[in-house]
């Protein structure tokens, strides 16, 4: 495996925190929220600096780990009571700005595939338009929410089209990855996500970015077609 370059890592380590930060005081702040989100982070890199993660023979793969606990949470708090009263009372706002992360998180995955890390089908040069989601957030923010009103339907569309472009880079991902059924990528295979500290994108920054549109449109569906005040939205 080639060596991690400083600069990517330090980079993606910044664009993690951010992450969490952002969707921190999406929660207002929720103390319980951050202690949860750190501890995972910290368990997660004490694994990955073991090499667990880079042990791909397995069935079904080690990194289904670093996966499958935060989609089971984020089932869970949908289906609970107390998982609906903590999602409803997020700010959609924090959210919908959360998805800027994605255009450091892309720019990392070019200088991994510089670094030979992952392969150039997995960048914004290759199959990857993920970017578009981070470029146009801010616009999108601007247009559905900054002016004290909602736009449903475009927030409700944007949030799809977001699913749908970010569902496109997880399964290039994971088919690029050196697993026994990998099909992209030979040349040059995804090694970077199983080493510290780019584990943090499957098991951190990508929850958080589903979690994010999924909340987002479980409000606007629950709302659409009423113009509430964005305060309503908090």
């Amino acid at each position: 495996m080639a060596t991690l370059s400083i600069t990517s890592s330090i980079i993606f380590i910044l664009t993690t925190f951010i992450t969490v930060f952002m969707f921190w005081k999406a929660t207002a702040k929720s103390t319980g929220f951050l202690i949860i989100m750190l501890s995972w982070l910290a368990l997660q890199t004490i694994v990955s600096l073991t090499g667990f993660y880079k042990v791909t023979d397995t069935t079904p793969p080690r990194f289904m780990l670093l996966v499958m606990p935060p989609v089971l949470f984020i089932i869970i708090l949908f289906l609970r009571k107390r998982g609906k009263a903590f999602i409803d009372s997020l700010d959609i706002r924090w959210l919908t700005m959360l998805q800027v992360i994605r255009i450091p998180v892309e720019i990392v995955l070019l200088m991994l595939f510089l670094q030979k890390l992952v392969p150039g089908i997995m960048t914004f040069e290759g199959r990857n338009l993920d970017i578009l989601s981070g470029i146009t957030a801010p616009i999108v923010y601007f247009f559905a929410l900054a002016k004290g009103r909602m736009n449903s339907k475009l927030l409700i569309a944007w949030n799809i089209i977001c699913l749908a472009l970010l569902f496109n880079i997880v399964v290039i991902a994971v088919l690029s990855a050196p697993f026994t059924f990998q099909r992209f990528g030979f040349d040059q295979p995804n090694v970077a996500l199983l080493a510290f500290p780019f584990v943090w994108l499957p098991c951190c920054v990508v929850p958080l970015v589903l979690f994010s549109h999924l909340v987002s449109l479980r409000r606007l569906f629950v709302k659409a077609g009423k113009q509430l005040p964005v305060g309503s939205l908090a």
